[in-house]
């Protein structure tokens, strides 16, 4: 029969190191979490960035609704991160005194406290546990959780980021709207001084050919070849009825011929006109082909011109509509909580995480000792 088991001195040695490593630091660790780790109120608010859905009369009627700017997505991409950042960290505390409210228990709860000379990194790291953030990509929603030794306190920070928040959309929205009026009025300077050019090129033109429009000055010579033609027929007429009743003699024949030989020469005239840059024939110093090339195309940079003036003024009318409403704003859909009862820290899940972790490591280093142990 064996003898009844008794404690060896390698069971005392487990024993004891249960006793100090997993034991002891428990019960100091929940001591602490109960006597001296000081209570903590949470303050919750959720906001997102909504736009306009509105559309103005302008963009309406000319189609540029495609202006707007960028997405509210992108808008709250940038919200997310700016509240952990080192700019937000010093307006809150410009606001309110970070330092002093979360180190007025340092040095005894010294876990959940700062120190009060503790510098700006050290504040950013410490405020990254004391505000959470939570940020939903799909829906834009965005919500922060406050943690303050009081509840007025913690209230306070969540309004506080809210309101600096609000203030850094207006200031995009801003920045947008005066990229976008800035933009939209060169645009239209462009325009104007192009139209400005090509009308001071059809008047430069007119004054110099003397042609108002070459396509209706071209109609009235047109109409004084058909009557040269017309009165030319007619005059042939008569001299051929002269020469069937009259003798090679008779004046009224002698005085057809050269009315005929005339008009024929003032039809060859005018016709050299249309082709001739001299002016001692009639001509208007240049050719009517080049002449109503030159026209039309000047025709076709005002007629570019005034488009593209009338598409920039409109922008313009766009953009002014645009800023005189706020395009993207802070919609708060969870205002900042009051709390009245303290839910942090949780004394009784960091108790148990505590003793979890602490059992897991003694087994493991058990474990390991034995392993070592037997090996040996």
């Amino acid at each position: 029969m064996a003898g009844p088991a008794t404690l060896k001195k390698r069971h005392w040695g487990l024993i004891t190191s249960f006793l100090f490593l997993a034991v002891i630091p428990f019960v100091a660790t929940v001591g602490y979490l109960f006597t001296v780790a000081e209570d903590q109120y949470h303050s919750v608010a959720g906001f997102t960035v909504r736009s306009q859905e509105q559309a103005g009369a302008n963009e309406i009627l000319g189609g540029l609704a495609d202006f707007a700017g960028a997405s509210t997505a992108s808008d709250s991409d940038i919200l997310y991160e700016f509240i952990q950042s080192q700019e937000m960290v010093q307006s809150v505390n410009d606001a309110i005194d970070l330092r002093a409210h979360y180190s007025q228990y340092w040095p005894n709860d010294w876990v959940f406290s700062i120190w009060g000379d503790a510098t700006q990194e050290d504040l950013i790291w410490y405020w990254n546990r004391m505000v959470g953030v939570s940020y939903d990509s799909s829906t834009g929603l965005i919500e922060i959780q406050v943690k303050a030794f009081d509840p007025q306190t913690a209230r306070e920070i969540s309004r506080e980021i809210v309101s600096i928040s609000q203030s850094r959309i207006n200031e995009l929205n801003l920045q947008a709207r005066e990229d976008a009026m800035r933009y939209a009025q060169d645009d239209l300077e462009e325009s104007v001084e192009l139209l400005k050019n090509a009308r001071e090129a059809i008047t430069e033109f007119r004054t110099r050919s003397q042609i108002v429009d070459p396509e209706t000055d071209i109609q009235t010579r047109m109409g004084v070849m058909t009557s040269l033609q017309q009165q030319l027929a007619s005059t042939l007429v008569e001299y051929d009825l002269l020469r069937g009743t009259s003798s090679d003699n008779d004046p009224r024949i002698t005085e057809a011929q050269k009315r005929i030989e005339v008009i024929r020469d003032r039809i060859a005239i005018e016709r050299r006109n249309f082709a001739s840059s001299s002016t001692e024939t009639g001509g208007v110093s240049q050719d009517y082909p080049s002449l109503i090339s030159e026209f039309e195309r000047m025709t076709v940079d005002r007629e570019y011109a005034e488009q593209s003036y009338f598409a920039a003024l409109t922008a313009l009318e766009s953009a002014r509509d645009e800023a005189n409403r706020q395009s993207r704003y802070l919609a708060t859909y969870i205002k900042p909580t009051l709390a009245e009862a303290s839910e942090y820290p949780q004394r009784l899940v960091l108790s148990g995480l505590a003793g979890l972790f602490l059992l897991l490591f003694w087994s493991i280093l058990a474990l390991i000792y034995y392993s070592i142990r037997d090996r040996s």
